[in-house]
């Protein structure tokens, strides 16, 4: 039924969005599938209420994309549009957007109309039974077998640091209450997670079965190598669970130390001579520095990340953020921490 969505919040629910829905997408290399994307959302949004926005984060993309998303926000009154700096990345532009939102409930979806907007009430239902995110888990992903892989190993990565089982289920498709965003509002990080800030916010997750369709035109975004950069970024830059590992190893290798030298004690008691040969020896050394550059290679990983939140190396930066069809503009960033302040 159309009008104001009623789903329910918690006792802290403040008044200073307005109810309805908010739409972030993230825009690369779509300009040829974004008409057919407004088009297919604005009759499904009208259907569900009156209140409704769209987001479209333009992440530096090469082609024309910018020039079609202007085109859009003038010919519609709903749409918002802004432009980044440069290609920041799907998580970053996904938090720009989240951070210019006008409405107490956000949905994420990706840009190539493989999400279908005709799924969003699935999602609106499910979060209307009282939980805080709900994410559309596909029936069947229309990726390649390298994709699907590299997919595998970012969620396996995303589940060791969300600790659910939950995890390796989720998408970008997902629907969640604008309360959750106030526990990353000051986040400013370069390496962002969005699945991962949500869990700063709340446990309170679902899933829901949602079509997944073939993207229509161009490729995928994400390739293989940078889906396995997003699952290290996630696991260095989240959790200390590769240290832990680290230490583990090192354990192990303590442990093996010990036994060899009982080894070798142990033949020169029993035998009256040292342990033959020079492979044997060369062996044990690379076995060990092995394992001490591994364990230093991982501590490097997180100096790295603490030496980039030392520069304060921003997670977006803002080329051009404006409301076209009445030419006023805002600050995405700014805009969300008055709202946040006047919720707190």
């Amino acid at each position: 039924m159309k009008g104001s969505l009623n789903i329910p919040a918690g006792p802290d629910v403040l008044s200073s969005l307005r109810p309805g829905l908010s739409i972030v997408i993230p825009v690369y290399r779509s300009e040829a599938i974004l008409p057919e994307l407004v088009s297919r959302l604005e009759s499904v949004l009208t259907k569900i209420t009156d209140g409704f926005e769209l987001i479209l984060v333009n992440d530096c993309s090469p082609d024309h994309s910018w020039e079609v998303i202007r085109g859009l926000a003038e010919r519609y009154s709903w749409i918002r549009a802004i432009n980044l700096m440069r290609n920041y990345g799907q998580h970053n532009a996904l938090l720009c957007g989240i951070r210019a939102v006008r409405y107490d409930t956000i949905i994420t979806m990706d840009d190539d109309l493989q999400h279908p907007p005709e799924e969003i009430p699935k999602l609106l239902a499910k979060l209307a039974e009282g939980y805080d995110v709900v994410y559309g888990t596909p029936e069947h992903e229309q990726h390649g077998l390298g994709r699907d892989f590299a997919s595998w190993i970012s969620k396996i990565a995303l589940q060791n640091v969300m600790g659910a089982e939950i995890a390796r289920k989720i998408s970008a498709f997902r629907a969640f209450r604008s309360e959750v965003a106030k526990a990353f509002a000051h986040y400013a990080g370069a390496f962002v997670s969005i699945d991962v800030l949500l869990t700063w916010g709340t446990n309170r997750f679902c899933l829901t079965t949602v079509r997944h369709e073939p993207r229509k035109v161009g490729a995928y975004g994400y390739t293989f190598r940078k889906l396995v950069t997003h699952a290290m970024n996630m696991m260095t830059g989240f959790t200390t669970l590769p240290l832990q590992f680290a230490s583990m190893v090192g354990f192990l290798f303590t442990l093996f130390g010990i036994a060899v030298l009982a080894y070798v004690v142990g033949r020169f008691i029993l035998f009256g001579g040292s342990v033959p040969g020079f492979p044997f020896l060369a062996s044990i050394i690379a076995l060990f520095s092995g394992a001490q550059l591994f364990a230093l290679g991982i501590i490097g990983e997180y100096l790295a990340r603490m030496h980039f939140r030392m520069m304060d190396r921003p997670s977006y930066v803002v080329r051009d953020n404006a409301k076209l069809n009445n030419g006023t503009a805002a600050s995405a960033d700014s805009e969300f921490s008055s709202s946040m302040r006047r919720r707190a």
